[in-house]
Order: structure tokens, then sequence, then C-alpha cells
């Protein structure tokens, strides 16, 4: 059994992968609670541990900051194993990492990355949509080129309440012809995030014909609706990359 944990700005996924004796994997459970009730949770209460015995692995990809990162360890460590915290490098699992400094590359977007090229043989945009929005260019060969970020609809929504005349905050209807604030802002911020996203497709099929455009993400249900490349909704991207590096490093040891 393997421990894998995805800590977001707003909210902790954890997924335990179940292997067989032939190898083959599959989810066996996942989870997903907001990072306040993460940290509110009980010292008695694990959230690790109240549904699976001890992992063989743990990894972890966290954005979520110190206070986050010290949660983590102090919920691992009841586990006899020591977690593989992520971080991005020049190559991993046929991924290769072209930014100017490949550390400094989100865990989270690393992780992304190399499950999009594991699903898909050829040149994939990964968008992951949450508390930010990202959108990344992967090639057929596996060479990430580079990618963009953007506040996500949530965080859009909050600057303008906190940045204007005080706008509402309330989540709105998209709609083609907005006739009242609350939708038009709603409309305006998800017009903003399909909008980036196409223009990042844009630029990036000169680059690699006809990409597969994978949008992961809690927010990236709605969006991939708007968008009109050939795309695919995928719900656990960055899990499934963790769990990717996991089964490597497991090969890679036997």
């Amino acid at each position: 059994m393997i421990l894998c944990i995805d800590a977001g700005n707003s909210r902790v996924k954890w997924g335990w992968l179940e292997l067989d004796d032939a190898g083959a994997s599959r989810w066996s459970s996942i989870a997903t609670v907001s990072l306040i009730e993460f940290a509110a949770a009980s010292d008695h209460v694990n959230p690790f541990s109240i549904t699976h015995e001890a992992p063989e692995r743990i990894v972890i990809s966290n954005v979520a900051g110190e206070g986050a990162h010290q949660l983590l360890v102090n919920w691992t460590s009841i586990f006899d194993v020591e977690p593989l915290w992520l971080r991005a490098e020049t190559e991993r699992c046929g991924v290769r990492n072209r930014y100017e400094r490949p550390e400094v590359l989100g865990p989270d977007r690393w992780a992304a990355l190399i499950a999009a090229r594991s699903l898909h043989n050829g040149a994939s945009l990964v968008v992951n949509s949450g508390t930010a929005t990202t959108v990344d260019m992967l090639t057929a060969e596996g060479e990430f080129l580079g990618g963009a970020i953007l506040p996500g609809v949530e965080l859009m929504r909050f600057v303008l309440n906190e940045h204007t005349g005080r706008l509402p905050i309330a989540e709105g209807r998209q709609s083609d012809m907005p006739r009242n604030t609350i939708d038009a802002i709603e409309t305006g911020c998800r017009h903003a995030q399909a909008g980036a996203v196409e223009r990042m497709y844009r630029v990036f099929r000169d680059r690699a014909p006809a990409p597969l455009c994978i949008v992961a993400g809690g927010a990236g249900r709605s969006l991939v609706d708007l968008l009109t490349m050939p795309r695919r909704y995928v719900e656990n991207l960055v899990l499934d990359g963790l769990a990717r590096i996991a089964l490597s490093e497991r090969a890679a040891v036997r």
C-alpha cells in the first residue's frame, strides 16, 4: 500500500494506492478535506490511519507552506517509513524539466506533468484549476517547455470584492449575457480562465501539433466545458503523478 498526499493552498487530498501480487495498482480510497479542517483535526484521530494500516511508501506534494508541512510531519510520523517530499528535478519518469531553475517548479505541477506523460503519448497542455490555475506545455517527447500561472475563479472573486467598491463575492451563474452583477463577475472570471487556456493552447499548437488539453483540479470540471480544443478531465491528476513517482522509486530498489 502506498500513501500519496497532495497538500494545496486550500485543501489536502490523499489516496491509498493498493498493489496486487501481479504488480497492478488501483486507488482503494481517496479523501479530500479543507486545509482548515485538516489543521483542526483531533490529535486522537489521525486522518491517514483511520482507514488503513501502515503504508509501504509515502510521497507528498506540499505547496501550502510550513504550517501544512509540520502537520503532515506529525500525521505521517506514526508510520515506520520516511516520506518522500517531492521536489521538481531536471528529469523524472520520462519528463524533462526546462524551467530556468528546475527545482523551483511547484511539486504539484511536476506531479501533474508526470501523470500527463503516462496518460497520453502525444503533446499535452496540462491545466490544473484550483486556488490558482496553472497551464503547462508538455511535448510528445516529454519536454516541459514552460507554463503560465493565474488566479483561480474563487481568488478572482475575492480580489474584486476586496479591491473594488465591495463588489459581491457570492458565486453567480455563468451566462452568455449576464444581467446582474453577481452573474457578470462569475462570467468574467470563467471567461478569463478559459481565455488564458485557449491562448496558451494556440501558442503551444505552433510548437506541437494537435496537443490534448488535460484538465484537473477542483474547478476543472466547470472549466473543461468552456474549452473548445480536444480536452479530457482527469479527477486525480496530481495523485496519479505521485503514484507514478512512488512506483518508479519502488521498482528502482528491486
